[in-house]
């Protein structure tokens, strides 16, 4: 009976050691399998906690537009649609025919023995750019679900136009008239991202043409422009627009450049600024037996965006393609600043100016405004359709304004006054020598007297600076006792030289400086 007894309990010791051996063996199957979930989730779902939508690797949809996405690895993602497709496509072969059949084997053997396969090379896709061999740049910026839509500007921040201005005047010189306009423009349409509609009295946006001779600021005032914002400013270029389906960029490749500014984000981008440089360069070809695609093609395509719509741009690229992901991005609430220096337009205005009759008392000279500098601000609508522009494309820039030439005065006050002032950034360069720069008024004035004659605008400033400093920052490095280098009018006239003071004398004059100020501190005070 005891022998039966300890059998018994021997079984049922047994029987719960295999038990427990069986609940080890799960929980390290389970532990074991949960880490390959997460490696995998983590090898092949690696976007999903990324800020950008996963983009299928075929058709190029955005996770928003294709939904939700099939993980693969090497961090490709499929949409529902193409993974579809791909297996109809797929199950109509026959692959277990193909691989049942009898001299494939060799076949691949023979490949094998005679270095690989001819014409094919094996691409690991993980090696391409980004994730799925997608960019970051090409991917829209995710939408958390539940997410408030904070508004991007506040109201009582918005800066007033008397302050825009005074920042603006810190870099550019003159153009006040200009610089009212664009600091209201950009006022307003800082109330109209924060407000939205005030009373159900939806407010319209007022885009603008800003017209000035080359060289006068007009690119450079939106440049700065941009630094000072805190909403996404975009600049574009006119030049290499065409019509859809020609070689060049598309027209809304100018939103896409904003897009980019907004990294990605289309909520932001739509209540952008873009400035559009260079936009007489689309004007309306004349006397042409071919097709304008560049000219006016591109201002029929761009009323559209100026008006206000939805289009579909490119995500990171400057045209359509199969290979590019597409966005939807509503222009309505996106100011548009066009920009161009209109040449022969003067012509057309003096023409228009001077087409009374050049005898009788109410008779007047054909140069009465060759001479003047500011003739483009009596531009008018007509002259600007004359020009080339299409009626339908001006009437959707309602403010039209134009900047100033640049007089003689105005050319002094650019060499020295702004922050980064072309004189200021050739001192820097010569401290970093520890040699000192000066300028006298002779030499400013010697300087803008030979920009006015080059007739390029604030652009002759450079160059005719470059050309005089190349020898003097060329043969200050030889010499370390050169202290302080003074250019003088006379030497930018190409009669003398500049003149160069030796460290040794600078000491002197700065020894017999500090020695008089006790000498006057002590009569000032007798």
């Amino acid at each position: 009976m005891s022998d039966k007894m300890d059998r018994d309990t021997m079984d049922e010791d047994r029987n719960q050691d295999g038990e427990k051996d069986l609940q080890e063996d799960t929980d390290r199957d389970t532990g074991e399998q949960e880490r390959k979930d997460a490696s995998n989730t983590q090898r092949a779902g690696k976007s999903s906690n990324s800020e950008y939508e996963d983009v299928c690797f075929i058709c190029r949809r955005p996770e928003s537009k294709a939904g939700k996405m099939f993980k693969l690895p090497n961090n490709i993602c499929v949409c529902s649609d193409c993974m579809l497709k791909t297996m109809e496509t797929v199950s109509q072969f026959d692959y277990q025919g193909m691989l049942n059949h009898p001299n494939l084997q060799n076949e691949l053997e023979q490949l094998t023995r005679q270095g690989g396969f001819p014409n094919i090379s094996f691409v690991n896709l993980a090696d391409l750019r980004g994730d799925g061999g997608i960019p970051n740049k090409q991917k829209l910026k995710k939408k958390k679900p539940g997410e408030s839509k904070d508004p991007v500007l506040n109201i009582k921040n918005i800066p007033a136009p008397h302050k825009i201005k005074a920042r603006l005047d810190e870099y550019v010189v003159g153009q006040e008239h200009a610089k009212k306009v664009i600091s209201v423009a950009v006022y307003n349409h800082y109330k109209r991202v924060a407000t939205g509609t005030m009373d159900d009295i939806e407010i319209e946006k007022s885009n603008m043409l800003m017209i000035g001779p080359t060289g006068c600021g007009k690119t450079y005032l939106l440049k700065t422009l941009a630094r000072l914002l805190d909403v996404p400013l975009a600049i574009a270029d006119a030049t290499s627009l065409t019509e859809a389906g020609y070689i060049g960029d598309d027209i809304e490749s100018v939103v896409s450049k904003l897009l980019a500014a907004a990294d990605n984000d289309v909520e932001k981008a739509e209540q952008g600024i873009i400035f559009i440089d260079e936009i007489d360069k689309i004007a309306k070809k004349k006397n042409t037996n071919t097709r304008d695609v560049s000219g006016e093609s591109v201002q029929q395509g761009m009323l559209k965006l100026l008006e206000g719509a939805e289009v579909e741009v490119p995500v990171g690229a400057n045209s359509k393609n199969a290979m590019v992901p597409l966005a939807t991005v509503n222009t309505r609430n996106i100011l548009f600043i066009c920009g161009g220096a209109f040449p022969d337009l003067e012509d057309i205005i003096k023409e228009r100016l001077t087409k009374s009759a050049s005898i009788g008392f109410n008779s007047e000279l054909r140069d009465k405004y060759d001479k003047d500098r500011n003739i483009l601000s009596r531009v008018t609508v007509e002259d600007i359709r004359k020009f080339g522009m299409i009626p339908e494309f001006i009437g959707r820039l309602p403010i039209i304004f134009a900047l100033e030439g640049l007089s003689k005065e105005m050319m002094v006050k650019i060499l020295k006054e702004p922050k980064n002032a072309i004189l200021k950034q050739y001192q820097k360069l010569l401290e970093l020598d520890e040699v000192k720069l000066e300028f006298t008024d002779g030499a400013l004035e010697a300087i803008a007297e030979k920009a006015m004659k080059r007739d390029t605008g604030a652009r002759a400033l450079r160059s005719i600076i470059e050309e005089f400093m190349l020898d003097i920052m060329y043969e200050i490095p030889k010499d370390d006792n050169i202290g302080r280098v003074t250019i003088t009018r006379e030497y930018i006239e190409g009669t003398g030289g500049p003149v160069i003071d030796i460290r040794s004398s600078l000491l002197t004059d700065r020894m017999e400086e500090l020695q008089e100020v006790p000498a006057e501190e002590i009569s000032g005070t007798q």
